[in-house]
């Protein structure tokens, strides 16, 4: 049965290059049950000959899967957002096993995130997820295919949903702000931020990854980013005032 689209995960793959390893990707969802596929600006036909026959039976997925431009895109509406990286990505937050990991997307609009075959993601596109998966494997090889972490990932989320009456949620699924909201948020903080002389242009990324790190660990509401974004509204007011009565 398919999951209402509110809450079922969407599997994202960013620029994808591989038709063969696109269809592949269709078929394991259709194994697990899963049929939120979402493509970033992929780099071959999804559609294609070549996708189509490794979808086999997974077909359907890729008729329906939603194509963007770009990655806040492809997680708008979303709560939850986990994304793949390997072993020697520099990342200030710790790596997660997928097992243990994953079970968190269940039951919130949420996202799975893979990057390119031949360099995954980048540091900028990582910043658009609240944690972080690696698949272990040896040494000797630890390059996966796509098609083969998107497997891994895919069963032990099957798994998890298996268990899921077990996991009781921490917070009820509708209090939790979106990521497209929360990335407007961080918006307006970087613009005031900067305004103020707090953030300079030329560390201002590496600094607003630290204040993404501490929301994504707080899990803030809807009504709590509206309320932190009023306060920078009332902040730039109240700057712009004095402003004019400095003159």
């Amino acid at each position: 049965m398919v999951k209402p689209e509110s809450t079922e995960i969407r599997i994202v793959l960013v620029e994808a290059q591989g038709p063969l390893n696109v269809g592949s990707v269709a078929r394991i969802m259709k194994n697990m049950g899963f049929y939120n596929l979402v493509l970033v600006n992929p780099q071959c036909d999804p559609h294609g000959a070549e996708a189509r026959k490794m979808a086999v039976h997974g077909v359907e997925i890729l008729e329906r899967a939603t194509i963007v431009q770009t990655l806040p895109e492809a997680l708008k509406g979303c709560q939850r957002a986990i994304a793949t990286t390997s072993l020697d990505r520099s990342l200030p937050t710790h790596l997660e096993n997928p097992k243990n990991a994953l079970p968190w997307l269940l039951g919130y609009s949420a996202a799975l995130i893979f990057g390119r075959e031949d360099r995954g993601l980048t540091n900028v596109e990582l910043n658009y997820a609240q944690r972080f998966v690696r698949i272990q494997s040896d040494d000797a090889y630890p390059s996966l295919n796509l098609a083969q972490a998107v497997a891994i990932c895919c069963y032990e989320l099957y798994q998890a949903q298996l268990n899921q009456d077990n996991s009781p949620q921490s917070q009820p699924p509708d209090s939790e702000a979106s990521l497209d909201i929360l990335e407007a948020y961080y918006q307006d903080l970087e613009t005031m931020l900067l305004k103020i002389g707090y953030l300079y242009p030329h560390t201002a990324s590496s600094r607003m990854e630290k204040f993404r790190r501490l929301y994504n660990r707080a899990y803030p509401s809807t009504q709590e980013v509206a309320m932190l974004r009023g306060m920078i509204r009332q902040i730039n007011w109240a700057l712009s005032n004095y402003d004019r009565d400095d003159s």
